[in-house]
């Protein structure tokens, strides 16, 4: 059988992040979640989800999440793994993060 799989929804700094991990426990920290394993997409081909990206930057390299618990607004299980995602906490809209364009020439 394989591991489970959680899609964690929690508050950071003004916005909703929603990530993907195999192991959530209630932390070793009292009053803290820990989100450990993230699963993040493998990209061969040539598009790149910028959020994505930028969760792994962000991510990439932690063992384990700690998040307090009043951060947190959802945990599911899931059968597989969707887009995760950075939206604004007030409209619920996805932060898009532009794609970095060449100065203009003077």
């Amino acid at each position: 059988m394989s591991k489970p799989l959680y899609k964690v929804t929690f508050l950071n700094h003004g916005k909703v992040y929603e990530l993907y991990a195999r192991r959530v426990d209630s932390g070793r920290l009292w009053g803290f979640v820990e989100i450990a394993e993230l699963v993040f997409d493998v990209h061969d081909g040539l598009v790149v989800d910028p959020t994505e990206e930028r969760l792994r930057d962000e991510f990439g390299d932690t063992r384990a999440l700690h998040l307090p618990m009043q951060a947190i607004l959802r945990v599911e299980e899931v059968e597989k793994k969707g887009q995760s995602a950075i939206r604004d906490a007030v409209s619920g809209e996805k932060v898009v993060t532009p794609f970095p364009l060449p100065a203009k020439p003077r």
